[in-house]
């Protein structure tokens, strides 16, 4: 067992950087400027696909269910919200290893992160929807929830190694999560009630509440992250209502909707801090490029060992979250050696830039200054 909890302990502490890369716009605490913060990504992950069919059914399994629901999800938003950026992890019916699809969210820089599922039991009675944020489960049966979705690692090749020996299985294995890091816990609770909410709004399924526990593809993802467990396909009523055409067009749209509430809240509440680095004699419309290297929703000391002895490291917040920078160049080819190095201290550490002191993506700033 002491072997075991040493294994697990190292674990903890690798898995706890995925908390600290994140990805939407910052500003520096210090210059006490607001700026509007706008949601403007979304990432929509249909579990299960290819291989791993996820909860079988009698008509359709898991894996098609939650593909279509998350496709009409996509083309809900894109209706409603123009201006947001909707990403599948999935369009087709392909396999994806859970940490590429947190991967998928991490790289695009995503505001909110909605992974699509649904329930089954051996009792075929259990009915209705829950959604699940990022958590220390609290009963043994939002455990077997989070081992059934954990699961599909067992497809894909050489799992043990990729999640240093977690084994989905293994009630021991979710020690991992006694020291995860709370970030974005209230964003996620906020947009999880809302989908709750909605669903009982909008379709008949039972409201099975708010839930923490242990999913894999949430813990490697660095933003606002829920799970949806859209109903049983285990109770016969629930998937024959699966399977219709207006039964996942409900859902999909009670969900576009909880999209659309947590969307106006934020935006009407966010507010952003303006770069202290950046001077107020800096040329207006100046693009500067930093490295982010941490994230948290608690406050990081700047001379912690976290940050392995950097001398010139920044603090930046917004909407609850601290976030961490190394480095302030005009070039980005500069910002690209100082990333280079700090990947030895800091494997997820990325480029992000600001202009008018709030950021901006980077290809748009790239962009810009080609066009100077």
């Amino acid at each position: 067992m002491g072997k075991k909890l040493k294994i697990h302990a190292k674990l903890d502490i690798f898995l706890i950087i995925f908390f600290f890369i994140a990805g939407i716009g910052m500003g520096s605490v210090s210059a006490q400027k607001k700026a509007h913060y706008e949601l403007k990504k979304v990432v929509i992950d249909p579990g299960h696909g290819g291989k791993d069919p996820g909860a079988p059914g009698d008509i359709l399994d898991e894996k098609d269910l939650v593909l279509d629901i998350g496709l009409k999800l996509g083309q809900y938003i894109k209706q409603q919200f123009p201006e947001v950026e909707v990403i599948y992890t999935r369009k087709t019916d392909t396999f994806i290893p859970l940490f590429r699809r947190a991967e998928i969210a991490n790289k695009n820089q995503a505001d909110l992160f909605i992974s699509l599922h649904i329930n089954a039991n051996d009792d075929h009675h259990a009915r209705g929807t829950e959604t699940y944020v990022m958590g220390l489960h609290k009963t043994q049966s939002n455990l077997e929830v989070a081992k059934k979705e954990n699961a599909a690692i067992l497809y894909e090749e050489d799992h043990t190694r990729k999640y240093e020996g977690f084994d989905p299985n293994s009630a021991e294995s979710y020690i991992i999560f006694s020291l995860m890091q709370n970030a974005y816990l209230k964003q996620s609770l906020k947009f999880a009630s809302s989908v709750q909410k909605n669903f009982k709004q909008v379709t008949p399924m039972k409201n099975r509440g708010v839930k923490q526990a242990g999913f894999l593809v949430l813990y490697k993802t660095s933003m606002p992250r829920v799970l949806v467990e859209a109903g049983f396909l285990s109770n016969p009523r629930q998937e024959k209502y699966l399977n219709s055409e207006q039964g996942r067009s409900h859902i999909a749209r009670a969900i576009g909707k909880a999209f659309g509430e947590y969307k106006q809240k934020l935006e009407s509440q966010s507010v952003m801090l303006a770069g202290d680095s950046l001077k107020e004699n800096s040329p207006k419309n100046a693009i500067r490029f930093k490295v982010q290297v941490a994230a948290s929703q608690n406050p990081i000391p700047l001379d912690s060992d976290y940050f392995k002895g950097h001398t010139n490291v920044e603090e930046h917040q917004t909407d609850e979250q601290y976030k961490y920078t190394i480095g302030n160049f005009q070039d980005y080819s500069q910002a690209e050696k100082m990333k280079k190095k700090l990947r030895d201290d800091f494997p997820g550490a990325f480029i992000v830039a600001f202009q008018n002191r709030t950021t901006i993506p980077v290809d748009k700033a790239l962009s810009k200054i080609n066009d100077q």
